[in-house]
């Protein structure tokens, strides 16, 4: 059987545990935001304005187990996907808190099922993401929850893959 997530919207106050989590080893080994916690203080404060995205906490029998976000790809950012044309193509990035909980199919499932809840929106078309290609992890898990290969590009980031699940192919 599979979990049911929460996704609880990030407010500031979750802010100070989004700091504690960015620090965390097997987190901080992929994203790379500022750790000290001015830095997230400032930055996801920001973008809790932007509406371009969402943030949230994934919660898992009412524990905040990760983060999870979800961004309009089309315009989001001048640094990034300049050549996206597709005004329902979605962007989503995330990541479990507990590394304890890594490798037990928490992850492609959390991300399974924010994916239907974003193909709910007849606006979205495709939602893509962005792993570096030397995370074997999340590749895998990104493809258990039916994202698909596309190609290595280079970002503002760095190297990453490139990710995505067509509406046409979620089932």
């Amino acid at each position: 059987m599979t979990s049911a997530f929460d996704f609880r919207p990030l407010t500031r106050a979750d802010l100070p545990l989004i700091h504690e989590w960015l620090n965390r080893p097997h987190v901080a080994e992929w994203w790379d935001d500022q750790r000290d916690l001015e830095s997230v203080l400032r930055t996801f404060g920001a973008d809790l304005e932007k509406s371009v995205i969402r943030m949230f906490l994934v919660c898992l029998d009412q524990e905040a187990i990760g983060y999870i976000q979800v961004y309009r790809v089309m315009g989001a950012d001048p640094e990034w996907w300049q050549d996206e044309t597709d005004p329902g193509a979605r962007g989503i990035d995330q990541f479990l808190a507990n590394a304890q909980q890594l490798g037990r199919g928490l992850g492609s499932s959390m991300v399974r099922q924010f994916v239907a809840r974003l193909f709910a929106d007849p606006e979205v078309t495709v939602v893509q993401t962005d792993p570096s290609p030397r995370n074997g992890r999340a590749i895998r898990a990104y493809e258990k929850a039916g994202f698909r290969r596309i190609t290595e590009v280079v970002t503002p980031d760095g190297p990453a893959l490139l990710m995505r699940v067509r509406r046409a192919e979620f089932g």
